[in-house]
């Protein structure tokens, strides 16, 4: 797939190769990547990233992952800093637009360009807040301990009922990905919440961060700080979730930037309670 543009833009889909300058494009822009999620971001969908190229080089990007046949997210938008204002970044998102269909997209939006995702028909589903600290020392509670192989098809299962859509290739990779400390709590055989720990280019992140309970998500986000003790750790916390904000500020984490979860349209019910916090505000 190609587009032409103004200015001899051409956008294309990129491959995995292409995707180490995208992601310090977002480093720049104070995203904090993690630093291995290009592999599990590719597994999802690897047709659903885009990179505009003036001259064969790369000018802008954003990525449209597809998740079953109702559902997309768009991310990564960026455009170089010395070529905005020309068109590059519209271009581009409407190429990888397409790649949807006449699924709802979803996004995680910054600030700055909330008008414009409403204007594409994007409507606010609530804001998210990135909440960063130390993480404190601390035993891991009980009914906390590593995933497991053989937890993975629960693991996919819970994640399926905390999303608007099923996403297991994702989940494979990302419990897996280099770098990441997987997480499960349970009560008896029964999983209450799951948790990701890896590292970013700034700070470790923490996502996502799902659990049955309160209780259950302090277990989880206690266990996953403690594997990190004395560094600085994010975690994105949708603002729905009191308890999640609450658990956060209890860490003495402070929030450092805002963005807004919005749709196009309708999503699937999904248990958004038990959402304490959010994967990762590129993928969903």
């Amino acid at each position: 797939m190609t587009s032409p543009a103004p200015q001899d833009l051409v956008v294309t889909r990129a491959t995995p190769d292409d995707w180490p300058v995208i992601v310090g494009w977002a480093a720049d822009e104070g995203w904090n990547p993690g630093l291995s999620d290009t592999t599990a971001f590719f597994a999802q969908d690897p047709d659903g990233f885009f990179v505009g190229r003036v001259d064969g080089e790369p000018v802008s990007a954003v990525s449209v992952v597809n998740y079953g046949a109702d559902y997309a997210f768009l991310g990564w938008y960026l455009v170089r800093p010395d070529l905005r204002g020309r068109g590059h970044g519209l271009t581009t998102w409407k190429t990888a637009l397409a790649h949807a269909g006449n699924r709802t997209v979803g996004l995680d939006g910054v600030v700055a360009q909330q008008d414009n995702y409403r204007q594409s028909g994007f409507e606010l589903a609530h804001r998210t807040a990135r909440f960063v600290g130390e993480a404190p020392a601390a035993e891991t509670p009980a009914g906390v301990r590593p995933a497991r192989a053989a937890d993975l098809a629960a693991v996919t299962a819970y994640d399926s009922a905390c999303c608007p859509a099923d996403r297991p290739r994702f989940v494979a990779a990302w419990l897996t990905g280099p770098g990441h400390k997987a997480l499960v709590r349970h009560d008896g055989d029964r999983l209450t919440g799951y948790g990701v720990l890896r590292p970013g280019r700034d700070t470790l992140r923490i996502g996502p961060l799902f659990a049955d309970t309160a209780e259950d998500a302090r277990a989880l986000f206690t266990a996953l700080t403690a594997e990190a003790a004395g560094s600085q750790v994010a975690i994105d916390v949708p603002e729905t979730s009191t308890a999640g904000v609450a658990l956060a500020e209890e860490a003495g984490f402070t929030p450092s930037f805002e963005t807004a979860r919005m749709y196009t349209g309708p999503v699937r019910d999904h248990a958004r309670e038990r959402v304490f916090g959010v994967t990762t505000l590129e993928l969903g």
